[in-house]
């Protein structure tokens, strides 16, 4: 007797498809054997990690037979000093993937609504399938979020709202002001989700001090990584800041030991070298003008961008050729189709090095017609 064990899983799984990372260099390495690769798919700090979080790793090698933390108290309360917060209003993930879907699980049921925009993080309507609920895309303005729009999608069963601010992978950004307007407009049942993992790469002027809204608003979770700027995407850390009961409430349902050891004490050392993340952030400032000259020279469409990627419109528009193009070249980008951007594909600002190769690579595509 044959079983269909997919008639047995939960409804939302069952039309599932799961998350597409950007291609490993290793297995670009096994189907093509190129050996000189440069990865600009994932976002990823190009610098690697501070000095000061690779020696903590190395210090916290010596306890790895014991469990972790799984208050993770150190970094909670670092953190918690950083943001000006309590402790208690800090939840730790496994990356803030494992928040984000820690907080649609606590809150979101089959019957409820998740708002979110075109063009937004993956994760928003995956873990919304997942849990059976309705997705409820709302058209993006001008590549990024309508906030207007955004707020008169929202019903009496609207439970929980995303909002990736910059946005990725448009890296288009909301100001601070038509957020807090957005904010006064949401009923106080419904949860507003404010994705912040490129938040580091913003300059003074713009960043946006957005802690300070829980006080007014109790239904807003922020969240943020140390897989960007800070350079421990291999290490997976997320956290999210919100009101105590709602912290309590993701605690209760988040997994034991979801942070480990080495983790913990990397972030925190991290955390405390904000030296290393404004040197990342001035190499993404400068390599990031670099790009853009290149596409305005070459006469490449391009999505300006604040985060640590751009996405721009393939040569003749086929992203599916570009990209496999630019792999046998060496070079590895993320194409964007699953993000409704046909023709799109998105490029991670990497080393002065790095980039020259991508823009190499490119030339020679634009060459050949």
């Amino acid at each position: 007797m044959t079983i269909d064990f997919k008639a047995l899983a939960n409804i939302g799984i069952q039309g599932l498809h799961p998350y597409q990372a950007g291609k490993p260099t290793e297995e670009l390495e096994r189907e093509l054997g190129i050996t000189d690769i440069v990865k600009l798919a994932s976002n990823e700090n190009p610098l690697g990690m501070s000095k000061a979080a690779r020696q903590a790793i190395i210090d916290a090698t010596s306890e790895i037979a014991r469990y972790p933390d799984s208050n993770g108290f150190y970094l909670k309360q670092a953190l918690a000093d950083f943001l000006g917060v309590q402790p208690s209003q800090v939840t730790l993930g496994n990356g803030s993937n494992d928040v984000l879907e820690l907080i649609a699980r606590v809150f979101v049921s089959p019957e409820h609504e998740v708002v979110f925009s075109d063009h937004a993080f993956v994760v928003y309507p995956l873990v919304t399938q997942a849990i059976a609920a309705k997705a409820v895309a709302v058209p993006a303005k001008d590549w990024g979020h309508d906030l207007d729009a955004m707020a008169a999608a929202i019903t009496d069963n609207t439970r929980m709202v995303f909002i990736a601010n910059p946005n990725n992978p448009t890296g288009t950004f909301l100001s601070a002001d038509s957020i807090a307007a957005f904010l006064a407009k949401v009923p106080d049942n419904v949860l507003v989700v404010l994705d912040e993992a490129y938040n580091e790469y913003l300059s003074d002027a713009e960043r946006i001090d957005s802690v300070k809204w829980l006080a007014e608003y109790p239904n807003l979770v922020i969240t943020r990584t140390f897989s960007k700027a800070y350079g421990l995407a291999g290490l997976r850390v997320g956290y999210a800041i919100s009101s105590e009961q709602i912290a309590d409430l993701m605690n209760r349902l988040r997994q034991p030991f979801n942070v480990n050891s080495l983790s913990l004490a990397a972030a925190q050392a991290a955390l405390a070298d904000q030296a290393f993340v404004a040197e990342s952030v001035k190499l993404n400032q400068v390599e990031m003008e670099t790009l853009e000259q290149y596409f305005e020279q070459h006469e490449i469409t391009y999505i300006p961008s604040k985060g640590n990627f751009i996405s721009f419109l393939a040569p003749q528009g086929d992203a599916q050729a570009c990209y496999q193009f630019l792999l046998e070249q060496g070079v590895i980008v993320r194409p964007v189709g699953a993000y409704n951007m046909p023709g799109y594909l998105r490029v991670s600002i990497g080393t002065q090095h790095e980039n020259l190769r991508f823009m190499q690579a490119l030339d020679l595509l634009i060459e050949q017609g």
